[in-house]
């Protein structure tokens, strides 16, 4: 029984990292449902970005502080500026270049070409040496097939359009369906531009937090740190683009409303909780590889709540993508440990450290030296039976 319990266990302690990314994935591709009706109802994506983060640090802030209150490391001058690089790189610049390049496009195309987000983590993990590359080894090949693949995937996504595919539960979207069709290739270009200048931001972002938790490996405590330099970020920027747009500020109990509390809370807050503690076990590049089951979830649900059309070469392109990041996922799966491999090296090291001793000429020579003092202790002391068992014997 004991048995089957650890192993159910350490089954489980296997499962979390997988389990993290699905609920992450699944978190973002509702996000970008709402953000898209959002976004179509004139809601300013400089303004979304804002309300956001300011709900994530409202719900994560006091976790952080109570949870956190004994890990929590100093903040030194080093660690704030990371996390203001940080709270700039994917609040700001990525999630506004993200939601723009939306508006351009539909949310499906903007999931989709998130995929290429792996490949860019994968080239800038491997520039920083977090990654590890050997060009004669199977395994790295594939790694760098599979990012040559989510490459030309999303070119085909952006410049092959190809046939409309007809799915019935899409006909009759309304305005939402409008919005679709009027999508063109030059809108789409835009868009891709866009998206990807933020996927290279949001690299940078799973990057620069990789190497920021390990002197400040306090996840909740760095979430409402990021959340909250976003937050007064964000405000200045919107500020300047919307300077003299009072409307574009005013929210209510709408879908504006329900956009911000809901990427708030499961995708600034909860998010960036999650891929912290599972980048701390295996990495940046296996958080980001798990983003193609985002895209089939967005593709079905926007087919259903927006009536988004499907485009042949999009689809196609789409694929290709999906192939290339599984090359990667295969050349990396090798690259980390299981929990129990891990556990029985933490286990056996020490106890071969404290087993195993240097002995040097100095330990030698006192080794003899106590061998002597020994010897004629003994000698000493025999003598002194002997004459004792003579005295008796008199």
């Amino acid at each position: 029984m004991k048995m089957r319990r650890e192993s159910m266990q350490l089954a489980f302690e296997k499962a979390k990292p997988f389990l993290g990314v699905v609920f992450l994935q699944a978190g973002l591709a509702g996000m970008d449902i709402i953000s898209k009706v959002a976004l179509n109802e004139g809601m300013s994506n400089y303004v979304f970005v804002v309300y956001r983060h300011a709900v994530a640090t409202l719900v994560i802030a006091p976790f952080a502080f109570i949870l956190d209150k004994k890990i929590r490391p100093k903040m030194t001058i080093s660690t704030f500026l990371k996390i203001m690089l940080l709270s700039l790189l994917e609040p700001v610049i990525d999630q506004n270049l993200y939601f723009l390049g939306m508006k351009y496009t539909t949310a499906t195309f903007a999931a989709a070409m998130a995929n290429v987000l792996p490949a860019i983590t994968f080239v800038m993990a491997w520039c920083f040496r977090i990654e590890k590359v050997k060009f004669m080894s199977v395994r790295s090949q594939a790694k760098i097939m599979g990012t040559l693949g989510t490459v030309a995937g999303a070119m085909i996504m952006t410049l092959v359009r190809g046939p409309n595919v007809e799915v019935p539960w899409s006909r009759g979207g309304g305005i939402h369906e409008e919005a679709s069709a009027q999508v063109s290739v030059e809108h789409s270009i835009k868009g891709a531009l866009f998206i990807t200048v933020g996927c290279f931001s949001w690299a940078a972002f799973m990057i620069l937090q990789s190497v920021t938790l390990r002197t400040y490996p306090a996840e909740l405590s760095l979430t409402a740190w990021i959340c909250f330099l976003g937050t007064a970020e964000g405000a200045a920027l919107a500020l300047l683009v919307e300077k003299g747009n009072a409307a574009a500020w005013s929210i209510q109990w709408d879908t504006k409303f329900l956009a911000a509390v809901y990427s708030g809370i499961f995708c600034s807050g909860i998010a960036y909780y999650v891929q912290g503690v599972v980048m701390k076990q295996r990495g940046p590049v296996f958080v980001t590889a798990f983003s193609p089951l985002s895209m089939i979830i967005v593709a079905v649900m926007s087919s259903f709540i927006l009536a988004e059309k499907m485009f042949l070469g999009r689809i196609v392109g789409a694929a290709v993508i999906v192939m290339g990041l599984y090359f990667v996922v295969w050349g990396k799966q090798k690259d980390y440990k299981s929990p129990s491999m891990e556990q029985v090296e933490e286990e056996i090291i020490p106890v071969a450290v404290k087993q195993t001793k240097v002995i040097s000429s100095d330990d030698i020579i006192v080794g003899v030296k106590s061998h002597e003092e020994y010897s004629s202790t003994s000698k000493l002391e025999v003598s002194r039976i002997n004459v004792e068992d003579d005295e008796r014997l008199v």
